[in-house]
């Protein structure tokens, strides 16, 4: 069986010489010895100054929509995983949505500031698939707006947009380190931002708001993360350059066996490095997605119609919404099998049942 995707697992010597570490101190949780360290070691990897340690990426967005105060209309992408939208809402906001741009995949900025209100405080959005967002035209009409930015970068990990980490830009910037990303804690997310005082705030309200022992310093939840966690998080670290390399070479190899594919993958940012989180493959019609996905499955192949269907029609608690591309898009993208261990001849395996239900007369 080939699932789509797989979590990397350091050797286990690794992960036990930090459990033991943590067994002698006894302390589990509430920012200790282990997460402060993994902060450190992260800031040091993605060259940034402000970073912090969080529950999930859920967590992060709620976070960074509380800390920037935001209220009524927030302008976000239909095509995300559903906590992009679920957070807005969740925090007493409205989710506006503006459709895609068909090759990136990401919102669209030539078509927000049509969305704008009076009402508007900020933009939401998503580097879909680890992808830089056209991040310059999108601060340009946030400044022109004094809108507030924040950029869902769950994917994004090791991803640099000239010159500098991806989560350098917008007001807050987040991350997830779920078990299916690229790197992981097993759980995990990241907030960061280049603003101290809005670091401040965001790890007083991470850990209850309490400023003291006795003291609250703001409203605030349980954010935190474990040492356990952060454990993953530390061994996973010493990987990271294998992984990325090992991916990319998988991914030139789909490249290379789908050059012929009846579809396109995403057209990534000019100005970025991809870190190969993802293959995703927007089929040229949704019944040619649907053939290939259940010819692999006959083969026990597994992918993922990751994202879909578009959040403007996918959710019971917001009306529906029509967004051309996004709707096109989200009906017709395929995330196909990528992970560490996934080998050479498996991709060319996946490729040949795909090359060969495009071109099987009888579809």
């Amino acid at each position: 069986m080939i699932q789509v995707t797989k979590p990397f697992l350091p050797p286990i010597e690794d992960y036990k010489e930090y459990i033991d570490k943590i067994w002698n101190r006894q302390w589990l949780t509430n920012m200790g010895p282990l997460s402060s360290d993994l902060e450190m070691r992260l800031k040091e990897f993605l060259k940034l100054d402000h970073l912090l340690f969080v529950t999930n990426g859920t967590i992060a967005l709620q976070l960074a929509i509380k800390a920037l105060e935001l209220k009524g209309d927030i302008i976000t992408t239909p095509f995300s995983f559903v906590a992009t939208t679920s957070s807005i809402v969740w925090e007493g906001c409205n989710p506006i949505f503006v459709d895609i741009d068909e090759r990136s995949l990401n919102i669209d900025p030539s078509k927000i500031e049509a969305a704008i209100t009076e009402n508007t405080s900020a933009i939401l959005a998503t580097h879909v698939y680890g992808n830089p967002c056209d991040i310059d035209a999108i601060q340009k009409i946030a400044d022109k707006y004094k809108l507030k930015v924040i950029y869902d970068g769950a994917h994004a990990f090791s991803v640099n947009y000239k010159g500098k980490s991806i989560f350098e830009y917008g007001d807050i910037s987040i991350c997830s380190l779920h078990a299916t990303k690229l790197y992981h804690s097993t759980e995990g997310g990241l907030v960061i931002t280049k603003d101290p005082t809005l670091l401040k705030k965001v790890a007083l309200m991470r850990n209850f708001g309490i400023s003291d022992f006795n003291k609250f310093g703001d409203l605030g939840i349980n954010g935190k993360n474990s040492e356990f966690h952060a454990a993953m998080g530390l061994a996973n670290l010493k990987y990271i350059n294998q992984i990325i390399e090992k991916r990319r070479e998988l991914t030139l190899q789909y490249n290379t066996s789908l050059k012929t594919v009846k579809g396109y993958t995403p057209k990534w940012n000019e100005f970025s490095n991809p870190n190969f989180a993802y293959y995703p493959v927007v089929f040229e019609t949704e019944q040619l997605l649907l053939n290939v996905m259940a010819e692999l499955e006959k083969n026990q192949i597994f992918t993922r119609r990751y994202f879909y269907p578009s959040l403007a029609k996918a959710l019971p608690y917001l009306a529906p919404q029509d967004l051309a591309q996004a709707d096109s898009i989200a009906k017709r993208v395929l995330c196909l099998p990528l992970y560490f261990d996934l080998t050479i001849e498996e991709i060319n395996f996946i490729s040949r049942i795909i090359l060969r239900t495009q071109n099987n007369t009888e579809w």
